[in-house]
């Protein structure tokens, strides 16, 4: 049985940095709960304001969250460098459809495009937060999706673009309304930047219009939504829910409204934009799913007011997004066998998803994704779902990474798979969800 973690420190700032030493450790695990706040104090002797201090410290840090009868707990991803991975080791034999990666082999190789970049250094004074024959082809394929860009810039992938936006215009305390499921990383972001998140309910065509008004009613500052391939329902927006939610946006003229198109041209489904019905607002469309994780590299539209805001703070610390990486988009949007590969990876993942969806349909199991690399599949309990398909040789997400308020599911990666994957997987998930026959004793 592990030792109970040794709290220490007569102050709210004592007691945050030994929580936060523990969580570094790996002595605090995520999810491991916290004392209640009357424990600890009698257990440190000091006041309970001073431990309520305390968690609220590691609450604004994005270390802690508390979740009513629940009490407070470590994060799923603590806010917190040093720590050891939070995935699961996958064990001998067992598939890893947990990753919500592309398929490795249907990304470009970059070996060629190297000789794209130019061979002159650039110098301190010489770099460019957006190139000139970049952001003529980012505004040529936003116009073309109708999405006229006042102001565009570049950012170290679709999270640094969000942030950016996000600490632009909003300061910690402030309300951001995000898809409750949505993605776990947005989640963690947001907690980590002192927001408070009010969720929004999500269906296959996006976020619920009522939902999204109540938010508004309750004063959020923001509004965070996936235009398609959402994280992890898969759900995409259809052109009569962004025709009401753009409506909507326009009467809620305080609020940033921020829109997360991270597929981009991995899509089948068409974009509808509902962000620039704000006044202030962003489009983000990273290049990470169509053409590798490792380019770090996004582009980033909106208003005059919010891209001159990234762009000053930008400059003020990373300077620029690396000219070498603008370069190798630049070539790679270029390249017309590229482009067949990337529309090749959109019709195999398309044929994935529809393949275990229907596999899952066949056995009376509902499942979500509409589009992009994942499967959502409600479930009554999270923990034996995923034991039992782990026991049958399968790693799925489990949904409380991405919940909020929502319902329990578990997300299910098809990138890696082979549609002649689907029959067996849906096997394991209607065993898994099967009821266990009780045995009683005699």
């Amino acid at each position: 049985m592990p030792t109970p973690f040794a709290y220490t420190g007569s102050t709210s700032t004592g007691i945050a940095a030994s929580i936060e030493a523990g969580v570094r450790s790996g002595e605090l695990a995520p999810g491991d709960q916290l004392p209640a706040v009357r424990t600890l104090a009698a257990q440190l002797t000091v006041s309970p304001g001073t431990v309520a201090a305390a968690y609220r410290m590691l609450r604004e840090r994005g270390v802690v969250e508390t979740g009513g009868r629940r009490g407070t707990q470590v994060r799923a991803a603590p806010a917190l460098a040093g720590r050891s991975t939070l995935r699961l080791p996958v064990p001998a034999g067992a598939r890893d459809v947990s990753t919500g990666s592309p398929d490795p082999q249907l990304l470009p190789l970059l070996t060629g495009h190297l000789h794209a970049i130019p061979a002159q250094p650039v110098l301190y004074d010489e770099g460019a937060l957006v190139i000139d024959p970049l952001a003529r082809l980012a505004r040529e394929r936003l116009a073309a999706d109708g999405v006229a860009a006042p102001g565009l810039t570049v950012a170290s992938g679709a999270l640094d673009a969000i942030e950016r936006v996000l600490a632009a215009h909003l300061r910690p305390g402030d309300q951001v309304a995000v898809e409750d499921p949505g993605w776990a990383n947005l989640l963690d972001l947001i907690a980590s930047m002192g927001l408070t998140v009010e969720p929004v309910r999500v269906d296959e065509d996006g976020p619920v219009p009522e939902s999204v008004a109540a938010a508004f009613r309750r004063g959020v500052r923001g509004l965070v939504i996936t235009s398609r391939a959402q994280n992890p329902t898969g759900a995409s927006m259809s052109a009569a829910r962004a025709a009401e939610l753009r409506t909507l946006i326009a009467q809620y003229s305080a609020a940033v409204v921020l829109e997360d198109d991270h597929i981009g041209e991995l899509a089948s489904t068409g974009f509808h934009p509902v962000a620039d019905a704000a006044a202030n607002w962003a489009v983000v469309r990273s290049v990470s799913k169509p053409y590798g994780p490792d380019l770090r590299c996004s582009i980033l539209a909106g208003d005059e007011q919010t891209i001159s805001r990234v762009e000053g703070r930008y400059g003020l610390a990373a300077r620029w997004v690396s000219t070498v990486l603008q370069s190798l988009v630049v070539s790679l949007w270029s390249d017309p066998e590229v482009a067949a590969l990337v529309r090749r990876a959109r019709t195999s993942y398309d044929q994935r998803r529809a393949s275990l969806v229907e596999a899952l349909a066949a056995k009376g199991i509902a499942a979500y994704g509409k589009s992009g690399l994942n499967v959502w599949i409600p479930v009554p309990d999270e923990t034996s779902v995923c034991a039992r398909l782990l026991d049958a040789g399968w790693v799925v997400a489990p949904g409380r990474m991405y919940r909020i308020a929502s319902e329990p599911g578990v997300r299910i990666t098809i990138s890696t798979l082979d549609t002649a994957d689907m029959p067996g997987l849906a096997d394991s998930v209607a065993a898994a969800l099967r009821p266990r026959a009780r045995s009683y004793a005699v």
